[in-house]
Parts: structure tokens; C-alpha cells; sequence
């Protein structure tokens, strides 16, 4: 595939690299014009297919219709009194449908806010504030953010926290399974036991129970190669947790809204977290994350406490009460699920053709491949390559990976069979060429 590349395009890169930080990434140099669905137009009229969804922040597509129109039409009423100067209806009622919506029938309260990250410190906030505890807990390959306190619990050094530091205190992190790295020698069952055997130990040997707030876990794993927990490991956190007054934190920004075949990734291993984080796809593009909790824990905070000048955005809250539509009258929970099991298809035919084909795994429409060398050897240098030549030949694809080593999939809900057969052919190129 021929791109075409101008001197316009070549003129906006250099004003990027003159005005904006290189610290923040970009994996294509093309500049979108516009988007539609799973299809994005840059400014010299080359069309990209999109396997990365603003890093699966897009479950309803681009420029979805009821989104532009909601939106539209909130635009021109007002667009940020601030809720806590004076109240809106659309912060009110998308609280009133995250707490109808997320697991669980408890009595539950919400705040919405800006980002991911934001999410996740409030929720630590809130679960220390209730609890009276300080200590946090999270898992060895897990992501939260890139806030200070975010990243002290995030696992990957590079790029997200070196020479970053200090980093909030108390953070510990606990050992999660991933049973593509396990040991040859013990079954699933048994490294399973063991893992949770080692969780148990780790509140002897690491940090006492009596001092922990919260143990934060994404359902899947996302940044760290969407690394699938085995159901009787999460549960036996939960546990744990409920035994011992700390507040179960799920982290669904990346997992939740339809992304997994459930509108919540924690409900396919039958929990109900204290509070849950919620994020990305919440808003269709627009800036938006909210905590939903127990009210007991939520209300615990007083007046002033939390919050935010920005937070609950009126334009992106009636975004969000578009996308929970959209959701459910496009049925896109059973749509990622038709979306998931093309793509592992698609991607279980690559393993007979390249040996460096590794661990396939898929919840829903949340999909990777894991590429290895001998051994299990993690190769960072052929994701790399795949990743590259998709991004600069019409497919917008991502990788992740402590190691660099992962291929993730994280289309648009809405993909069309066309845009999903025109992104899967330029993967095939990308693959040929990284195996020559």
C-alpha cells in the first residue's frame, strides 16, 4: 500500500517536533482530518484503519451520530458551570446509571472526574479514608496511570517512571499470575495454587493486612499484555480482601464498556468490587472518568474533599449517557464477542506460518498475540517491526508488554466486517514483512 505523504504533513511534523514534548508518543506521523467508525482520513486523504481506538477509549467508534449530536446540542446550552458551583442534571443522572449499571445491587454512589488516573487516586483517597489504613497494594505487569502516586503503582520501569521519582509512599506490589510464564514442570492448577499461595504470604512476609487501604487489580492486565488472571485467583483476592477490611478496588478504564463480551470485565469472574474505576470508552473520546462505589465507603468523604475543577464535564456526561445507549441498543457486548473470535481466528492461522507466534489470548473483543523467540524468548524487536509497518501503511495498531513483546487489538465495537477485513489484510503484510 502506496501512502501519500505531503509537504503539508512533512510541515506539521516539523511544528510537532519544534512545539510538542517528545515525551509524549506518537505511533504514526499522519494527521487525521477526520473519522468515522473504524476509519480515520488524514489530511492528504490516505485512509487508516483503526486497531487501537485512542487506546481503547473508542468501544463506539469515531464521530458515532448520537455522540455528535448530544453533544451538539449540549455545546450550545453551556459548557462548564462547574458542578461544585452550581449542580447539572447530566452529572446527576449519568451517577444515577453507573450505579444502576455497574455489579451489584448495593446502594452505590459516584464522582465523576477527568482521567484514568484521576479515577484510580480517588478511589485510593476514598478507600483510605474509610478504612483509616494507608497502605495500597497492586499486582507485578499492572498499569494505573502516570500521576505520581499512579506510577508508583505501575509496574513498568520504562518508559512510564524512570528518573521519575520519588514516588508515593506505601504502594506494594503482589504477585499476579500469567500462565503463558509459568513454570513447565507444575499444571495450571497447581501454579494457580501456588501464585495464590505466594498472595497469601506476601501480606506476612511484604506488609500486614492491618495496614492496607486497598488492593487495586485490573480484571485483564492491559499495558502489560492484556494477561488473562485465572477466575479462582481474582476470587481469592476478593476474598482475602472482604476478610480483612480492605477495599477491593477493580480498575476497568481499559476492560470496561463492552470491551470484554460484558459490560464489565470483573463480572466474568462472578465478583463485586468495593469500587470500580471507569474511564476511556465511558465518554466516546471526550475527557471523562468516574469511581463508582459502596455508599458507605463513598460518602465517607466529606464536603471539598474530593473533586476537581474540570471533573463531570457537562458535554462529556451526556456523551456518556449516549455511549450506555449506544451500548445496549447496538448490542455491543455481543458484537465484541463476534469482533474477538475473528481476530484470534485470523491470528491462529499465523501460527503454523511463523514461529515466533507465542500465547494467543482473548476476552471478548480484547485480543493479543504474544510474540517469542526460543524458549519463550520475548521478542520486542519483531512486535516492534509489525507495529511499525502497520502504523506507517494504513493500520493504526499497538503494542504492549512489560517487554515490549505483546500485539494488542483493540478495535472500535462498531468495526464493520469491511474496515475489519481491510485491517486484518494490512496486518498479514505486517507480519510477512517482519518474518523476512
Amino acid at each position: 500500500m502506496t501512502m501519500i505523504t505531503t509537504n503539508y504533513t512533512n510541515e506539521i511534523n516539523d511544528k510537532r517536533a519544534k512545539y510538542v514534548v517528545p515525551g509524549v508518543s506518537n505511533g504514526s506521523l499522519a494527521v487525521a482530518k477526520e473519522a468515522f467508525g473504524s476509519t480515520i482520513i488524514d489530511i492528504d486523504g490516505n485512509e487508516w484503519i483503526d486497531f487501537a481506538a485512542a487506546i481503547g477509549t473508542l468501544n463506539v467508534g469515531h464521530s458515532h451520530p448520537k455522540i455528535v449530536e448530544v453533544v451538539k446540542a449540549q455545546a450550545e446550552k453551556f459548557l462548564h458551570p462547574g458542578f461544585n458551583v452550581i449542580m447539572y442534571e447530566s452529572y446527576i443522572l449519568l451517577a444515577e446509571k453507573l450505579a444502576e449499571i455497574t455489579p451489584g445491587t448495593h446502594d452505590k454512589q459516584v464522582i465523576l472526574l477527568n482521567s484514568g488516573a484521576e479515577a484510580v487516586e480517588n478511589a485510593v483517597k476514598i478507600a483510605r479514608k474509610y478504612t483509616k489504613k494507608q497502605a495500597v497494594v497492586t499486582f507485578t505487569n499492572g498499569y494505573h496511570g502516570r500521576t505520581n502516586l499512579t506510577m508508583a503503582m505501575t509496574s513498568k520501569v520504562k518508559p512510564y517512571k524512570y528518573e521519575f521519582g520519588p514516588f508515593a509512599p506505601e504502594i506494594y506490589k503482589a504477585p499476579f499470575p500469567y500462565l503463558y510464564r509459568k513454570p513447565n514442570n507444575i499444571t495450571d492448577e497447581e501454579y494457580v495454587d501456588y501464585i495464590i499461595e505466594q498472595f497469601h504470604d506476601f501480606f506476612i512476609a511484604t506488609i500486614a493486612p492491618e495496614m492496607v487501604a486497598c488492593v487495586v487489580m485490573e480484571p485483564i492486565q492491559g499495558e502489560g499484555g492484556f494477561i488473562i488472571p485465572p477466575k479462582k485467583f481474582v476470587q481469592a483476592v476478593a476474598q482475602f480482601c472482604k476478610e480483612n477490611n480492605i477495599v477491593f478496588i477493580a480498575d476497568e478504564i481499559q476492560t470496561g464498556f463492552a470491551r470484554t463480551g460484558k459490560l464489565f470485565a470483573i463480572e466474568h469472574f462472578d465478583i463485586i468490587p468495593d469500587l470500580m474505576t471507569v474511564s476511556k470508552s465511558l465518554a466516546a473520546g471526550l475527557p471523562l472518568s468516574g469511581v463508582v462505589g459502596r455508599k458507605e465507603m463513598m460518602e465517607v468523604a466529606t464536603a471539598g474533599e474530593l473533586g476537581g475543577t474540570y471533573a463531570g464535564s457537562p458535554v462529556a456526561c451526556e456523551a456518556a449517557l449516549a455511549v450506555i445507549d449506544i451500548i445496549e441498543e447496538e448490542k455491543l457486548c455481543q458484537q465484541a464477542e463476534v469482533i474477538g473470535q475473528k481476530i484470534e481466528n485470523h491470528l491462529n492461522n499465523y501460527t503454523e506460518k511463523y514461529s515466533f507466534i507465542g500465547d494467543i489470548r482473548r476476552v471478548g473483543a480484547m485480543v493479543a498475540v504474544e510474540l517469542v523467540g526460543n524458549n519463550k524468548k520475548p521478542d520486542k524487536k519483531t512486535a516492534a517491526a509489525i507495529a511499525k509497518y502497520a502504523n506507517e501503511n494504513g493500520l493504526l495498531l499497538l503494542t504492549a508488554g512489560i517487554k515490549g513483546n505483546v500485539i494488542r487489538f483493540l478495535t472500535p465495537l462498531v468495526i464493520t466486517n469491511s474496515e475489519l477485513e481491510k485491517g486484518l489484510a494490512i496486518l498479514d503484510d505486517a507480519f510477512a514483512f517482519a518474518a523476512k
